[in-house]
């Protein structure tokens, strides 16, 4: 692309990085300025590099490879600054999975702003020296409130953000209400 410019040279010209006694080798002179119009993208990604880590100045394309560092899926009917903000997140989300706030969290992110989730947590507890086949379940229930409706794919996608969440052991039951817009 540099090449389409005519006079516009590298900004870090390969000659330059050379020992004095190798920049005037005539050799060189001719045969280095080849590589810097393959080499001056490398170093432009390098210098911008904060800019990809960054989850809200990421490239769009570059936020699925971003995701999988922190290990969280997307989904790509999401719009772009829910995804941004779901990466942002991984590591809140992590620390808090299996606790109430990170079911909360992490279904609060994945249902989006229209929405207010509400995590109620029996808190069941029993003892015993031996395991009763008999003990009751121990469940979660994860009440959405959306101002919008919402279709089965979105019901799917707020199931799967609950079954990431909730500890193996429980149970949960998701519930989605739709209320109406207050004002």
């Amino acid at each position: 692309m540099r090449g389409v410019i005519p006079g516009l040279g590298t900004p870090a010209p390969l000659l330059d990085r050379l020992p004095g006694i190798l920049q005037d080798d005539d050799f060189l002179q001719r045969f280095l300025p080849a590589f810097d119009a393959t080499v001056a993208p490398v170093y432009a990604v390098l210098d911008s590099l904060p800019a990809y880590i960054d989850p809200f100045s990421a490239p769009a394309d570059f936020l699925e490879w971003l995701a999988g560092w922190v290990d969280v899926e997307l989904d790509q009917n999401w719009p772009l600054e829910q995804r941004r903000r779901f990466i942002a997140e991984a590591a809140t989300l992590h620390r808090l999975r299996g606790t109430a706030t990170g079911i909360r969290h992490a279904v609060s992110l994945a249902a989006g702003p229209a929405a207010e989730v509400t995590v109620t947590d029996g808190g069941g507890v029993w003892i015993g020296t031996v395991p009763d086949p008999a003990a009751p379940e121990q469940r979660v229930r994860i009440v959405v409130a959306s101002t919008v409706p919402l279709e089965e794919a979105d019901r799917a996608r707020l199931a799967r953000a609950a079954a990431a969440s909730v500890p193996a052991h429980l149970l949960f039951d998701l519930e989605v209400e739709l209320v109406p817009v207050s004002g």
